[in-house]
């Protein structure tokens, strides 16, 4: 198979796996290499995502390395299988490569939880209130470019109305309500779609209210992406140069219990419509 110049993060982290159960294993690159007839090079390229494996040789290495765990090798090889490509590939090349494997990300998850400090989640902006924020970006955005985030943020929310939605909690600090990305009568549209989607029964969501005070995580916009099998777990961190990964063990402990806070500590669902449609009254 060819090698990859610019491997996703999906492809990325199904070789970190494959190179943790080797490790796991204690296995070497050699030996490795020897299962599948290849040479050492071409089996850490593809422990680099950087070269493809087919899911049979997934199963053949995963066997060989004495991996018990059914569910987990199952969902490594669906992985592995590429030979359909997502929605977000036709933006390849016009949109940074980060925007691309978040939206990889969230089709393949089972359960999405997220929390927001600032506005409201991508998931359930409309194309206005999005507009405004890829506007605000330094240095400016071109028009043409910006159009494209908007289209493709859009698209990214087929994964709440497809025919097997994904299920969505989504957390929401008080402040990010009262910002008025676009104006006035941006902002209220935008909050009274956010009580019309919330009423659907796969997506949650509950405001943090500011009386609650500190909250861990502060400043930061996270995305926890469940996977097929826990182990494939994925945190999603936004930052002023774009989106970071992290599937370390201890990460994904820590911002486990940052979700199992916010649930504790924000709005129940209705009392949190409630509370949406009182701030849309006031504006």
């Amino acid at each position: 198979m060819p090698t990859r110049s610019t491997p996703t993060e999906r492809q990325r982290r199904l070789g970190a796996e494959l190179r943790k159960m080797r490790l796991a294993a204690g296995q070497t690159t050699e030996y490795a290499a020897g299962l599948l007839g290849l040479d050492r090079t071409k089996v850490s390229n593809m422990e680099s995502g950087v070269r493809a494996i087919s899911p049979d040789r997934v199963r053949i290495l995963a066997s060989n390395y004495e991996c018990a765990d059914q569910a987990y090798v199952d969902a490594l090889a669906t992985m592995a299988d590429s030979r359909k490509q997502g929605w977000w590939e036709q933006y390849r090349g016009n949109l940074p490569q980060g925007l691309l494997d978040v939206a990889e990300l969230e089709w393949h998850a089972v359960r999405l939880r997220s929390y927001q400090t600032v506005h409201v989640p991508g998931l359930l902006q409309l194309s206005g209130y999005a507009r405004a924020i890829f506007d605000s970006a330094l240095p400016p955005l071109p028009t043409s470019e910006v159009e494209l985030r908007v289209a493709q943020r859009m698209r990214r929310q087929q994964v709440l109305e497809r025919d097997t939605p994904v299920q969505y909690i989504a957390y929401v600090h008080e402040w990010a309500l009262h910002m008025q990305f676009g104006g006035l009568r941006a902002t209220r549209e935008q909050l009274t779609h956010l009580c019309e989607v919330s009423e659907r029964e796969n997506v949650e969501l509950r405001v943090l209210p500011v009386e609650v005070g500190a909250f861990p995580g502060a400043g930061h916009a996270v995305l926890y992406a469940d996977g097929a099998v826990p182990q494939l777990d994925t945190v999603q961190l936004d930052s002023a140069h774009g989106g970071e990964f992290t599937h370390a063990d201890a990460q994904l402990a820590k911002y486990r219990a940052h979700m199992d806070w916010w649930h504790a500590n924000s709005l129940a669902p209705q009392a949190s419509r409630d509370f949406i449609h009182s701030i849309a009254s006031q504006l």
